[in-house]
């Protein structure tokens, strides 16, 4: 029995959809959540499709950001006003990035507490996955293959950041993909089976971020042509009647005889 949570509607609903994949569609547990965390990111296509737009418009706007972070690298607080004005004219959201990420936090949560309770109160069938996993509702430390989950996990949460952070700052891009390394002594006692939704997460998102790349061609930005101060613009002429016409002229006119002066001989 479940205890009363503000997650508790997240929580029923996601054991009935549990329940559903597996009683009704016939998927063992593991793979019944690997079938919910897809459900999971199609409901969150909206949010991610403003992530991407999001990210696009940051990354054609990086130059002028960059400049304006150079200009006023001195003074912090201005730097911010310039950057939130800038971010306000050309219609960037640079919170939409975190959107996706934010809206799994209390499925997270949630399925957390179900497989807690899985733990307490085994259901009916097979709680293994591809019989090397015993137990999904085991904690991870509690078996070898845990520790081969969190090493998938770690590879999966690298490269899941290496496209979600495309727009962010050298240093900071490198840190975000140290923190997963960190964060497996953390999730040794999550459940093996909340590690199993948060690698297929992640394995979506490296999906996602392939196939972006593919789809957005890269144009380089368009420079106005430069030319020298010593060479004058480029004239059309208005018509081009007006102006063969005096090639044509100078072309026509008979060329007149040059006259030699003869020198008179003196007489003798």
């Amino acid at each position: 029995m479940m205890i009363f949570s503000p997650l508790s509607p997240i929580e029923h609903l996601l054991r009935h959809v549990l329940d559903w994949l597996h009683g009704t569609v016939g998927l063992p547990w593991s793979w019944s959540i690997v079938a919910l965390t897809i459900l999971v990111r199609v409901c969150l296509v909206p949010l991610t499709v403003r992530q991407i737009h999001s990210m696009q418009s940051m990354q054609r706007h990086m130059p002028e950001m960059k400049a304006i972070q150079q200009k006023y690298k001195t003074d912090k607080k201005r730097q911010q006003e310039e950057l939130m004005k800038f971010y306000r004219e050309n219609s960037i959201n640079p919170a939409a990035s975190c959107l996706p990420l934010v809206a799994q936090l209390p499925v997270f949560f949630a399925l957390y507490f179900v497989l807690r309770a899985f733990s307490k109160n085994p259901p009916s069938g097979s709680l293994s996955w591809l019989h090397i996993v015993p137990n999904i509702a085991d904690h991870a430390n509690a078996h070898w293959s845990g520790y081969l989950l969190l090493v998938i996990y770690a590879a999966s949460q690298v490269s899941s950041t290496y496209f979600m952070s495309a727009t962010m700052d050298k240093t900071q891009r490198y840190l975000m993909m140290v923190l997963p390394i960190f964060f497996i002594t953390f999730l040794l006692r999550f459940p093996m089976g909340l590690v199993i939704y948060w690698v297929t997460t992640n394995l979506w998102t490296v999906g996602q971020g392939l196939v972006t790349r593919s789809l957005t061609q890269k144009t380089p930005p368009t420079e106005p042509q430069r030319r020298s101060s010593r060479t004058p613009p480029r004239e059309e002429p208005a018509d081009d009647g007006a102006a063969k016409e005096p090639a044509t002229a100078r072309a026509a006119a008979p060329s007149q005889p040059r006259k030699v002066k003869r020198k008179k001989r003196a007489r003798r």
